[in-house]
């Protein structure tokens, strides 16, 4: 039979135990599952070393065969130190001129791997894909310019976080959405976004800032699927510099203005809290006088776009050799190779072109 659950050092004494007590190598070895060969082993380094030598021994190799000499790995970290500023390329160089032609000079990596585990050399720490902002339109008209964003959030009276998601008109001071949701996942800023298109029309731009879900850090060009289909609208993006919310003031003052009048106290759950957002932006677009606005309400000075929402429209690339769809896993498949786009593409149709041997041009939306 196997081992039995005990520790490998007490099946081994008992192994020992029952062979000095005289029960046969190969009725012991056939119960417990093992060669004869490991029987003998086991029992000849008891009888040569004791009980000490039944403990697991380390599996590490006795050499290596391409391990470098520790004279050869000595004398790189001698150049390095030598020459603080060379690289592991000119150190080679150095070694190739000192060494007699018999001795095998190790490869560029290898002496970087030598340098990396002394410590001469710094790593370099991943690059980080940090956002930069975008250039900044006036929005001097109605639905020129929206601003969006997720005003801080805050602990319902059920214990649950509300976060609201809030769209003003850039002009006119206009609350185009006050809405109270659960999360600031991309699907419920869809939903959200879809009925104000339906309702407002579409702006030409739209001004956020750099967090979920206008932008993905790690996206391709920090895109997010929502902005994806901004652009697929017709919509452009602009995005405040990171750490500059004064770029984006007149919306982060309605915050503090909303802040005061619609969550102190907040609502028992989404739907009272929802209600409460709804009244403020009655009073807010109808009844509040705005000093920037000569004194007028933002209703008297916002209009409705003149761009309808009509769905996605298609997308067309005469000028290029041929379509590509994004898989859900964001790649396009050419010459049975999988090449990847981004993940926030996925299901949206590419222009490809061939603009030298082997070099292709793939476009979006051009």
């Amino acid at each position: 039979m196997p081992w039995r659950d005990r520790s490998v050092m007490e099946e081994r004494l008992r192994f020992i135990a029952r062979l000095l007590e005289g029960e046969p190598m190969t009725d012991l070895c056939r119960e417990c599952g093992i060669s004869r060969k490991t029987g003998y082993k086991i029992f000849n380094r008891y009888k040569e070393h004791g009980c000490q030598a039944l403990t697991d021994r380390s599996r590490r190799p006795v050499r290596y065969a391409n391990q470098l000499p520790p004279q050869i790995e000595s004398l790189i970290v001698d150049c390095k130190r030598n020459k603080p500023h060379w690289g592991a390329r000119k150190i080679r160089e150095l070694l190739v001129r000192r060494l007699s032609g018999d001795i095998r000079v190790p490869a560029r990596s290898t002496i970087h791997a030598v340098l990396d585990r002394h410590g001469p050399v710094k790593r370099l720490g991943r690059k980080r894909n940090r956002a930069t902002g975008t250039p900044l339109s006036s929005g001097a008209a109605p639905n020129d310019l929206w601003c969006a964003d997720f005003k801080g959030e805050f602990k319902l009276g059920n214990g649950r976080y509300c976060y609201p998601l809030t769209v003003t008109d850039h002009a006119s001071r206009y609350l185009l959405l006050c809405e109270a949701l659960e999360s600031t996942r991309e699907d419920l800023a869809f939903t959200a976004f879809e009925r104000l298109f339906l309702d407002r029309g579409l702006p030409l731009s739209i001004r956020s800032d750099n967090g979920v879900p206008f932008a993905s850090p790690n996206a391709l060009f920090n895109l997010s699927k929502l902005a994806v289909w901004w652009l697929r609208l017709g919509i452009a993006i602009e995005r405040v510099k990171p750490g500059h919310p004064q770029q984006n003031g007149r919306h982060e003052r309605m915050h503090l203005t909303l802040k005061k009048e619609a969550t102190r106290p907040p609502g028992m759950n989404s739907l009272q809290q929802q209600a409460k957002f709804d009244n403020f932006m009655m009073e807010f677009n109808g009844e509040r006088p705005h000093e920037a606005l000569s004194m007028k309400p933002p209703a008297e000075v916002y209009t409705p776009s003149t761009r309808p929402y009509d769905g996605l429209p298609d997308i067309a690339y005469p000028l290029h050799d041929r379509d590509m769809l994004v898989t859900a896993c964001g790649r396009i498949c050419m010459h049975k190779k999988k090449i990847n786009i981004s993940t926030v593409l996925a299901g949206q149709s590419l222009g490809i072109k061939e603009v030298d041997e082997g070099i292709w041009l793939v476009s979006f939306m051009h």
